[in-house]
């Protein structure tokens, strides 16, 4: 596929549940409907049954507030609910309550943006606004969309609160819509108003065009990380269809993330198709300083603070403190660390962060787990890096030990149970250093033209101890030896 996005315009429209709610938007429903029997979770609120009176959740405006400081939103004093009316099996009452930008109506709040780094450029992504709306009922299928002889409705999720973040159409590639999902992400977990790992808690909605061609919208693309792989393959395919002659229509696409391909669902509706109308049975959300002031004063750092600070604090490079803080609780992990051993000092910072963000996040996302969804404890890091430190093993065999350390097991058992330890009795490393010379004759004969070669010949030591012969005596042991040979 092309990798030349100068003619591609995409918008972003992303769902994020407030997970951290305990109640649904308009009703005492509880949320965390997951795992919980089907249409277990309803009243005749969530239901939109005749008579039904719905009532905002105080804890949920709240929580949009948070979200729209962390994201430098202009927050609107007043905003009004509408309804959306569409037909459609997930919506019981014939239509959402949502929030309305137009016809007199106001988003919770407007703009906004999000910072992201492409190719060691920034680029600032400009929002449209945010706004709260309910959400609607789960369908369920049989395999794929496509192919499902049936589908099934679980209204648990129905009326779960949303808040929708709206992009400006300034994304030019499936990369760097990546990074704003992932930045997005990143603020969300730490105003701590909802967990995205969850499943189905963030959905996307994505509008992609070529340049001077009518749009597309992928609907409902399940999670960050399907987004970029369905830009991609969208994009690929208007492509196609231009150099075919054909004309692109607007209209509403599903992602098949089974077989990784977009298919038609319908001509994109536009607003006036939604006909709609103030919600008559909700009051306006009116917002003051005091209740923002309020808010503001309980907000935690943010990432692109915490990095400046991790950077000055700890002696960070700058690629090392952005990347670090993008998870709040591998963040959290790293702080609680270094400041665990008064020892510690610029070295073991940066040692620290080494450990975290190369074997244990390559270990995390082979098991696409969490740094909480493990046994792994700051302790184990600590004695870790202390280890090597005090040469009781190397790096090299500190590398085997993650696995084991995230199962929660300690460096001294470790040790213990696999006998790795350090060798650095010099007359065991030179006996295998005479026994590599001895065995590698054209290693020897490549050293006497290149000096470099002495780098195989130290590595032949390595493997015959399975890494535990100390590298810096084996290396001065070497040395000699070669010496001596001429």
């Amino acid at each position: 596929m092309s990798s030349n996005y100068e003619d591609v315009i995409i918008g972003l429209e992303v769902h994020i549940q407030l997970t951290s709610l305990k109640t649904k938007l308009f009703c005492a429903c509880n949320a965390d409907y997951r795992g919980a029997e089907p249409n277990s979770y309803n009243c005749p609120i969530c239901l939109g049954l005749p008579g039904s009176l719905p009532v905002i959740n105080k804890k949920a405006i709240e929580y949009a507030t948070k979200l729209a400081l962390a994201l430098d939103c202009n927050l609107n004093s007043i905003s009004y609910f509408f309804r959306k009316n569409y037909f459609y099996c997930d919506l019981p009452k014939g239509f959402q309550i949502t929030q309305f930008h137009k016809s007199g109506g106001k988003a919770f709040a407007d703009g906004g943006i999000i910072t992201i780094k492409t190719n060691g450029a920034k680029k600032a992504i400009k929002l449209n606004r945010i706004h709260l709306e309910e959400d609607p009922a789960r369908l369920v299928h049989k395999g794929s969309i496509a192919t499902s002889p049936f589908t099934l409705v679980d209204y648990n999720r129905s009326g779960v609160c949303l808040i929708e973040i709206v992009s400006e159409p300034v994304i030019n590639s499936p990369e760097e819509a990546r990074e704003f999902l992932k930045q997005l992400k990143s603020i969300v977990q730490y105003t701590g108003i909802s967990n995205l790992d969850l499943t189905g808690a963030a959905r996307v909605d994505a509008n992609i065009s070529i340049r001077g061609h009518e749009r597309s919208e992928v609907k409902n693309i399940s999670s960050f990380r399907e987004v970029e792989r369905a830009l991609k393959w969208e994009i690929q395919r208007q492509r196609n269809q231009l150099k075919r002659g054909k004309i692109l229509t607007q209209e509403t696409r599903h992602w098949d993330d089974k077989r990784r391909i977009t298919i038609s669902l319908r001509t994109k509706e536009f607003e006036a198709d939604y006909r709609y109308f103030p919600e008559q049975d909700l009051v306006p959300i009116r917002i003051d300083d005091d209740f923002i002031k309020k808010v503001k004063d309980i907000l935690p750092e943010m990432p692109l603070e915490r990095a400046v600070r991790l950077h000055r604090d700890y002696n960070l490079s700058e690629f090392d403190s952005e990347n670090l803080v993008l998870d709040k609780d591998i963040a959290d992990f790293y702080e609680d660390g270094v400041n665990s051993d008064p020892s510690f000092g610029p070295n073991e910072y940066k040692q620290f962060c080494n450990w975290l963000m190369n074997d244990i996040l390559r270990h995390l996302k082979e098991q696409n787990k969490t740094i909480k969804e493990t046994e792994i404890h700051i302790k184990q890091v600590v004695d870790l890096i202390n280890g090597i430190k005090e040469g009781k093993i190397t790096t090299k065999i500190a590398k085997t030990f993650i696995s084991e350390m995230m199962n929660g097991s300690s460096i001294s058992k470790i040790i213990e149970k696999n006998g790795k330890k350090r060798i650095s009795n010099e007359e065991i490393i030179e006996k295998y250093c005479k026994e590599v010379i001895q065995e590698n004759p054209k290693i020897l004969e490549d050293y006497h033209k290149n000096p470099k070669a002495i780098e195989a010949l130290i590595g032949r030591v390595m493997g015959k101890t399975k890494g535990q012969a100390a590298p810096e005596i084996t290396r001065e042991i070497m040395v000699e030896l070669l010496k001596t040979l001429g």
